[in-house]
């Protein structure tokens, strides 16, 4: 999960990436420059015992260096095919990727994140200042910015979205885990702080962080919001419906290059260009140079490769099994597949543990019995190693695709940790854990029963149109049942089982993915125990296990770390935590390929992306 629920994502690097980093997501593939970076490759070079290919690190970091953008023409449409459709317009309060994936086009933070190099640049501030001790940061805003409705930008807005939007407790964004500092009392335990966000005048802002915080720039790429137009909806306690899946988007009003022009539900999405954007190119020319972007809703994987094989789509996220058959067809049908490394994200098990009640029926969100299970840490070892991972990697993803083991991707560099508790798959293994746990099969009907004699049952759930979430899924449960576990396999809406996640908590084991990104941070919402998206028990008082507690630490301190080694160490002791108990049991990185037309101007490969849809141009206008 965004952090959240993924699906897909967009511009030059998603203007909510840092935020949105572990959005839950609905896809096993990222449609490319409609999500994270891309890795483009024309052969596979020697890789590290990490999985990451040097020479392609190397040669895509040379394509950055030596870019320059070239002056565009105007016209055309980009239009790429998706099983992803928003949940809501409302990107304050999206925990899925498609959301902030459409949304994305829309809404811009006072920073950007470079598809050349991964920085934070410029983007609605023009410039900052930082005080020595790290802690006041000043922003410069750009003068010439209007809302899509032609009201003017000014710093008046910022404010607003931090003071009264992320800072609202009567408003469940996921933003806000972004922007609750955790600092130690006098007692030595810790505590939540917010930064002051403050309008010196129309065009500058200040914040004051109580502790210093190692990716605030990043942070600050998250979407800012329209005060003249949401403020009312603020005062009078209904922001939580404002801007529903049903409402007209003309009424979605950002600052982005682009503005939702029709929403057909399970259709698709039109944007047109915002003529009035604030960016232009060298030659002082407008941007965007396309007039239109087009995401076509399609029932499942398969029909996002019919859509672009029959030249529907421009761009296409192509899966393991797709590969060998598509590549030949590339010169005859003009196009390019990319590969790209593992990916940043993940898709992993993980099983209902919340201790919780619902607090009209009084009833339990898991049984007692179900905790009894779920909650043991010999029982989660065990179906790690029913987790046959060469399976799906040779079976599923055709060989494409890399043992995850660790919570960070070896995408995001010295963050990843490569030497963590491993689970090999080991059915015979896992049988004995479970025999030795006394949960035998007593009564001879092939399924075990646990030591008080409850028959271990459960059901596991992935999202449907996801034919590779499936056969994953799949793979899993056939481990199980032949394991003695009674399980039934469920496939479900996504937007049905974000619900499940999120807010009903009726659920025993799913099958799930989250979005990452360059800096582990943006994953806080699912790795902290106090957050909604920390899945396995959500919203915790008090951390109800040490090592959650130690895990809640590390995370505070590494973001409070300015020294990017003793980053790396923090991060690095957090997931062998991970590992070590299992609260997520990991599948496969899939390679990311993906395959584009040989007609946009203004493209090239990097570890960050293919482009920025801003300066992206047709050549065959």
């Amino acid at each position: 999960m965004s952090s959240n629920l993924r699906q897909t994502g967009w511009i030059s690097v998603l203007s909510a990436l840092f935020v949105a980093a572990a959005l839950l997501v609905g896809c096993a593939d990222e449609i490319p420059e409609t999500a994270d970076a891309v890795i483009a490759v024309e052969d596979a070079g020697a890789s590290d015992e990490e999985g990451v290919d040097q020479d392609t690190v190397g040669r895509l970091t040379a394509n950055a260096e030596a870019f320059d953008y070239e002056t565009g023409t105007y016209g055309g449409t980009l239009t790429f095919a998706t099983i992803a459709e928003p949940l809501t317009l409302n990107l304050a309060l999206a925990n899925d990727a498609g959301s902030a994936a459409a949304l994305g086009y829309l809404f811009e933070g006072l920073t950007d994140i470079s598809w050349l190099s991964g920085e934070p640049l410029p983007n609605l501030a023009e410039s900052w200042d930082v005080s020595a001790d790290g802690l006041t940061w000043t922003f410069y805003l750009r003068r010439d910015v209007r809302w899509h409705d032609g009201e003017p930008f000014t710093a008046q807005d910022v404010e607003f979205t931090f003071n009264e939007i992320i800072y609202n407790e009567e408003i469940p964004t996921s933003t806000r885990a972004a922007f609750n500092f955790r600092l130690l009392d006098e007692n030595g335990e810790w505590q939540e702080a917010q930064m002051s966000v403050e309008a010196i005048d129309d065009y500058t802002i200040q914040c004051v962080l109580p502790v210093s915080f190692a990716p605030f720039l990043r942070s600050m790429a998250t979407a800012i919001y329209p005060q003249h137009i949401l403020q009312p909806h603020v005062d009078a306690g209904t922001f939580n419906e404002v801007w529903g899946i049903d409402t007209d988007p003309a009424e979605i009003v950002g600052t982005g290059p682009f503005l939702i022009d029709q929403y057909v539900a399970g259709e698709r999405v039109v944007f047109r260009r915002n003529p009035d954007y604030w960016m232009t190119d060298r030659d002082g020319n407008r941007l965007p140079y396309l007039n239109q972007v087009v995401q076509v809703v399609v029932p499942d994987l398969e029909s996002e490769l019919e859509a672009f094989r029959s030249g529907l789509a421009d761009v296409h996220g192509v899966l393991g099994h797709e590969f060998a058959s598509l590549a030949p067809l590339a010169e005859d049908e003009n196009f390019t597949i990319h590969r790209r490394g593992p990916t940043f994200g993940s898709t992993f098990l993980t099983f209902n543990q919340n201790r919780g009640a619902n607090p009209e029926s009084g009833e339990p969100y898991v049984s007692e019995e179900k905790l009894h299970w779920f909650g043991n840490l010999a029982f989660r070892r065990a179906m790690a190693h029913l987790v046959d991972k060469d399976a799906i990697i040779e079976q599923v993803q055709h060989g494409l695709g890399y043992a995850q083991w660790s919570p960070i991707s070896p995408a995001a560099g010295g963050f990843h940790n490569p030497n963590v508790a491993t689970y090999e798959y080991d059915p015979a293994r896992a049988v004995a854990i479970l025999d030795a746990l006394g949960w035998v099969d007593r009564d001879g009907d092939g399924f075990r029963e646990d030591d008080r004699g409850n028959e271990i049952t459960f059901t596991m759930a992935t999202n449907e149109g996801n034919s590779v979430r499936e056969q994953v899924t799949g793979i899993i449960h056939q481990g199980m049942t032949e394991a003695g576990l009674h399980v039934e396999f469920l496939v479900v809406d996504f937007g049905e089982l974000v619900g499940q996640l999120t807010t009903s908590y009726d659920w025993d084991a799913i099958v799930i993915g989250f979005t990452g990104g360059p800096d582990p941070y943006g994953a806080i919402v699912l790795w902290h125990s106090s957050e909604n998206l920390h899945l396995w028990y959500p919203n915790q008082p008090e951390p109800v296990t040490a090592w959650e507690a130690e895990l809640d630490d590390l995370f505070i301190r590494a973001s409070q770390e300015l020294d990017r080694e003793l980053r790396y160490e923090l991060y690095h002791r957090a997931q062998e935590i991970v590992a070590d108990n299992l609260p997520v049991i990991y599948t496969s990185h899939p390679e990311r390929l993906s395959a584009v037309r040989n007609v946009f101007g203004n493209t090239t490969a990097t570890l960050y992306g293919l482009w920025d849809v801003r300066y992206l141009y047709r050549t065959d206008n």
